[in-house]
């Protein structure tokens, strides 16, 4: 096959696959556009090589100035945990691709699906969804290459994430019936191998290849090599309850998933999933790597800090990462919109730490500090005495990891508590108002850290509405007093 550059829409890319495959098809030489919903987070990768563009596959006319311009396009969208209508969501956004397509036809799609039971009536929602998508998207007349995947052994792929969580955070593993099931997990390494060198692939029709580890391993055997390599030891006692008894908040008190997205994943893997890889093997020989390899190097990954931009690649948040944390982050806050100016908000939001405090329920930060003290852990108090807040400045044991001029204010949580944390102010313009969101982000630490979020869940929702609403009240107040 000649090798030679390509221009590569990715869409998806700020998804779990997506942010991995962009550099990676970079390092390859080919010209890349990475298209998200979030294009500022795309941004904030300074990925170098790469276009970032807005995109929502739900606005189908976002779409056709992208495809007008590229000769492959990779399909790594999913709404898996996008709430309850999340099938028709995914068919929504499928038939805006093809609906594009038909009008500007690429060279080659790449979707990658779901591995799918052999047994329809034993499908999931997820797999139906990743089904019904590509039988819209082969309707387009563009030669589609539909790769299925099932557990993917990675630092952040959420069936790892659970696996993982359960046994970290868990004194006794209790898992349903489903642990007998049996399935060939592969490695991300693996996995993004065989979708670059897709790019150099060119089928004639809807051509579908399964991927897969080089062991074939239940869930129980999972459990116990994790175990085994991380030196982390559970009783695990299989009792025989149904998948649709592991109810979603069960899954959020025992890890950092999104719950939606783990019980998804969960209700795929009530039978055998059994891929035959041989096809794709055939394509493209490669020495595969084991289940245990896979977890090593994981985990050896997970030492780092997850998603470093996320925390401004700040050398203190490094520093207080622990591989124990949870890989995903919690997260509580409120978003309101409002007539005020971007820059009036940008000012108040500077004042945090100042007179206005943390803009409301004072109190309720003042017990909290008060908490520390008496654990001995005494915090400082303060912030600089100018108006416009710079990263790495001090609001009382607080530290701005983020200080993005009338976009985003983020600070690294300071208090004692089993975990690490941010708070993050961000301004979005929509043009005839304002969004305003005040949001808490928390990578737990072991089951104390999941306990410590859930007990203080109910306050952040009411202070954080609070806050948010004194934000804007200042910030109108502000404009009316410039306009008179």
């Amino acid at each position: 096959m000649a090798q030679s550059a390509l221009r590569i829409l990715v869409l998806g890319a700020s998804g779990y696959i997506g942010q991995r495959l962009v550099p990676r098809l970079v390092n390859e030489g080919h010209q890349v556009v990475a298209a998200a919903r979030n294009v500022s987070w795309l941004e904030d990768q300074h990925w170098e090589n790469v276009q970032c563009r807005q995109v929502d596959l739900l606005d189908s006319g976002s779409l056709e100035p992208l495809l007008n311009q590229c000769d492959i396009v990779y399909y790594l969208v999913h709404s898996m945990g996008d709430g309850a209508d999340f099938i028709e969501r995914e068919a929504r956004c499928a038939r805006h691709l093809r609906d594009g397509l038909k009008q500007y036809p690429v060279r080659h799609l790449v979707f990658l699906s779901a591995l799918q039971s052999r047994e329809p009536s034993a499908r999931s929602g997820h797999m139906l969804a990743r089904y019904q998508t590509a039988q819209i998207l082969a309707e387009s007349g563009v030669p589609l290459t539909e790769l299925r995947a099932g557990i993917i052994v990675g630092a952040g792929s959420a069936a790892f994430e659970v696996m993982r969580d359960m046994v970290y955070n868990l004194p006794l593993l209790t898992p349903p019936r489903w642990v007998r099931s049996r399935t060939s997990p592969i490695a991300l390494d693996d996995l993004l191998y065989y979708l670059a060198q897709f790019a150099f692939y060119s089928p004639k029709d809807h051509q579908v290849f399964e991927a897969a580890g080089p062991d074939v391993l239940s869930y129980q055997e999972q459990f116990h090599r994790f175990m085994a390599i991380s030196g982390v030891h559970r009783p695990l006692v299989a009792i025989p309850l149904p998948v649709r008894w592991i109810s979603v908040w069960f899954l959020h008190l025992i890890t950092s998933v999104p719950p939606a997205t783990a019980q998804a994943l969960i209700q795929g893997i009530a039978h055998d999933l059994l891929p035959d890889a041989s096809q794709l093997q055939q394509l493209f020989p490669r020495k595969l790597t084991t289940f245990d390899d896979a977890v090593r190097k994981t985990l050896e990954e997970e030492q780092h800090l997850a998603h470093p931009s996320d925390w401004g690649f700040d050398e203190h948040a490094h520093a207080r990462w622990q591989p124990e944390y949870g890989y995903f982050p919690k997260q509580a806050g409120h978003t309101q919109n409002t007539t005020a100016s971007t820059a009036a908000l940008w000012q108040v939001i500077n004042q945090v730490g100042g007179k206005e405090g943390f803009f409301f329920a004072g109190p309720l930060w003042a017990t909290r500090a008060l908490l520390d003290r008496l654990l001995g852990h005494r915090l400082p108090k303060g912030r600089p005495n100018r108006l416009w807040l710079q990263k790495g400045d001090k609001v009382d044991s607080w530290k701005v990891l983020i200080a993005d001029p009338e976009k985003q204010l983020s600070l690294l949580f300071g208090m004692k508590a089993p975990g690490l944390g941010r708070l993050c102010f961000t301004l979005r313009d929509k043009g005839d108002s304002r969004e305003v969101d005040i949001r808490a982000w928390w990578h737990p630490h072991g089951f104390s850290g999941l306990l410590y979020w859930l007990v203080m869940f109910p306050a952040h929702l009411f202070i954080f509405r609070g806050m948010v609403r004194r934000v804007i009240q200042l910030a109108e107040q502000s404009g009316k007093k410039t306009s008179d």
